[in-house]
């Protein structure tokens, strides 16, 4: 162990510098929806939370496929970045800066007026539904300013500068927790809103985000040199192209995965609202150390970009075994907090008896998953940071999709185990893209296929 130890120790180093600040950044969009959980099941009831979890498993799809559209950016910056074009960097940040303003506005379109026409007929409990239809808008118009911040926070993630992102997240968050608490409840002579104040809370903390955050990457001197190019007249065709070329499957590895579990949330919802609430609490949880994974998978990108760009393939594999290591002992220690703290947790979000049993329960399960969901996200990053995007799309699709949802509802609805057989199904789906993707990364790595995909890369 200390040999290892001493091989990857400066690698383990430069991860974690970078990885700190955005494991606490992409928490940050996590603690948003868990925020907003807490405040609706403590203030406004268990039909509230329930509605919450049906509008946030509708949501997460479009959410993603902005998400990972957004990312597009990142490996190309750092790429560019690694190879001293830094004049490419600006010209690249004012193509994202378009694309993703218009991928906000038509993924706002879609979300809204494309849930309201089938929402009622999800056989989803009369009364959630009622609830979620006004929170489903306002959350659905937050992604257009978050869009807006994706955009500059990948940017300046890919430059190795993610500690800004980071407090502009945490500070977001307290905002939206003081907001929601104020809105759902009424207080300082605020009529009490029920679920829409947490919708009014997160439209208002993306869209001071946004604000936030332009400012800082336009007016930090640090950026001056990336900046020179950033302008309308750069944006063309060939470079959006390049973005989407990376983006895009991003984005459908996303979709796949939170589909997945957005279409488990649908299969539980129609097993019964208690259950649905239930995977409401466990779920949250089991996404903010996701989140914290996906963190530590987005400094991988970033460092796999660097000697990726550079040339420097021994480097990189050795930062992404780094990497490995390091998500390995998170997740382990976050599936013994789970396993201790089952029957503790679930009180954050609610008091109802019933829901707690059932989630203390599923927590159980999400410990056994932690590994594999982590190291998954891992392997995403690091092929995602070489360029290598298309291959593991088409194994995220096969796990979650061939292999998980379709099991999850085998031992949920027809063998009758109910929400725990729906989990089991998705712990299946996490391991097998956790080994396919590490098998992926090894074939890649350890062969020429490395210097066949630096070639695409460079076309």
């Amino acid at each position: 162990m200390k040999a290892l130890y001493q091989k990857y120790r400066s690698y383990y180093r430069d991860s974690l510098k970078l990885a700190i600040p955005v494991v606490i950044s992409q928490l940050g969009h996590t603690l948003v929806q868990t925020s907003d959980s807490i405040i609706v099941g403590h203030f406004a009831g268990t039909t509230a939370l329930a509605a919450v979890s049906l509008v946030n498993s509708l949501f997460l799809v479009p959410l993603v496929i902005g998400m990972g559209i957004s990312y597009g950016i990142t490996p190309l910056i750092a790429q560019n970045n690694g190879r001293g074009n830094f004049a490419e960097c600006g010209r690249l940040l004012s193509n994202s800066f378009f694309l993703n303003i218009i991928t906000g506005i038509i993924l706002f379109c879609a979300i809204y007026f494309g849930v309201i026409l089938f929402i009622d007929k999800l056989h989803q409990a009369p009364e959630v539904v009622v609830q979620a239809k006004p929170y489903l808008f306002l959350l659905s118009l937050s992604i257009i300013p978050l869009m807006v911040f994706s955009t500059f926070k990948q940017f300046a993630e890919g430059l190795g500068f993610t500690k800004q992102a980071m407090l502009v997240s945490i500070w977001g968050n307290i905002l939206n927790i003081i907001l929601g608490i104020i809105f759902v409840k009424g207080l300082f002579g605020v009529k009490p809103m029920g679920i829409k104040g947490v919708g009014y809370s997160t439209l208002i903390d993306r869209s001071v985000m946004a604000v936030v955050m332009a400012i800082y990457v336009f007016r930090s001197p640090i950026f001056k040199k990336y900046l020179k190019d950033f302008a309308i007249r750069n944006m063309d065709r060939m470079r959006g192209l390049q973005i989407m070329k990376i983006g895009t499957p991003v984005a459908m590895q996303y979709v796949f995965e939170v589909g997945a579990f957005g279409g488990a949330a649908l299969i539980i919802g129609s097993i019964g609202m208690i259950e649905q609430a239930a995977h409401q609490v466990a779920i949250s949880l089991a996404a903010m150390t996701y989140m914290m994974a996906s963190g530590i998978s987005s400094a991988a990108a970033i460092r796999s970009g660097n000697y990726f760009g550079s040339g420097n393939h021994k480097e990189l594999r050795l930062s992404a075994i780094s990497n490995y290591h390091i998500v390995i002992v998170f997740m382990s220690f976050t599936a013994i907090i789970f396993t201790l703290f089952n029957q503790y947790f679930p009180w954050i979000y609610t008091s109802d008896k019933t829901v707690i049993t059932i989630a203390a329960q599923l927590l159980i399960v999400a410990a056994f998953f932690q590994l594999f969901d982590g190291t998954q996200v891992v392997g995403l990053g690091i092929l995602r940071g070489m360029g290598d995007v298309n291959m593991p799309t088409v194994i995220t699709f096969i796990s979650y999709w061939v292999i998980g949802l379709p099991i999850a509802y085998l031992l949920g609805i027809h063998f009758s185990f109910g929400v725990m057989g729906v989990w089991y199904g998705l712990v299946l789906g996490l391991m097998a893209s956790s080994i396919m993707l590490f098998l992926r990364f090894q074939k890649i790595s350890k062969s020429n296929d490395l210097i066949i995909v630096d070639d695409i890369a460079s076309v």
